[in-house]
């Protein structure tokens, strides 16, 4: 079990592109994906046109998840560089705003950051993201924002969270 620290490390904003992180080092990109094996709007286009094995790993994944440990709440990590590795968190059931509510899913979101808290912690790495959660997925930053502070912030792991242009 890691220490909380005492003060969390505050969150830094950026405008930019999360799938090209503004720091030195090793970097984890985390970005939250649907628990129905879709891949194809919003954040995820950026990865994409940037790396094709987030998306390839995503896919195969999800075709075997009756094997593996595919679920809300669950994240897949994928490296890209020598330096960068970008997690796959599933944290939004569904693609689309229903009758259920919104996509998103704030607990499992939780519990995939206090894993990609984990390997950041294991690797020496800062977490770079998107608002998570709060484009297609129809959550709130202010339900997202303290979720990443506990799982990463507390632990003492450096977050920087991008606003595209």
């Amino acid at each position: 079990m890691v220490e909380q620290a005492s003060e969390p490390v505050p969150i830094r904003y950026l405008q930019g592109d999360a799938t090209a992180p503004q720091a030195k080092g090793v970097k984890i990109i985390a970005h939250v994906c649907n628990d129905q094996g879709g891949w194809g709007k919003g954040f995820v286009v950026a990865v994409s046109h940037r790396w094709p094995e987030p998306e390839a790993a995503y896919r195969g994944w999800h075709r075997a998840r009756a094997r593996n440990d595919f679920a809300l709440g669950a994240v897949q990590f994928v490296q890209v560089d020598r330096l960068v590795t970008v997690a796959n968190m599933i944290g939004q059931h569904g693609i689309k705003t229903g009758s259920k509510g919104v996509p998103v899913r704030y607990e499992a979101i939780g519990t995939a950051l206090r894993t990609v808290g984990d390997k950041a912690l294991e690797l020496g790495a800062s977490v770079h993201m998107p608002r998570i959660g709060c484009g297609l997925a129809g959550g709130r930053w202010t339900l997202v924002e303290p979720l990443v502070v506990e799982a990463l912030s507390r632990r003492g792991v450096h977050v920087t969270v991008y606003d595209h242009d």
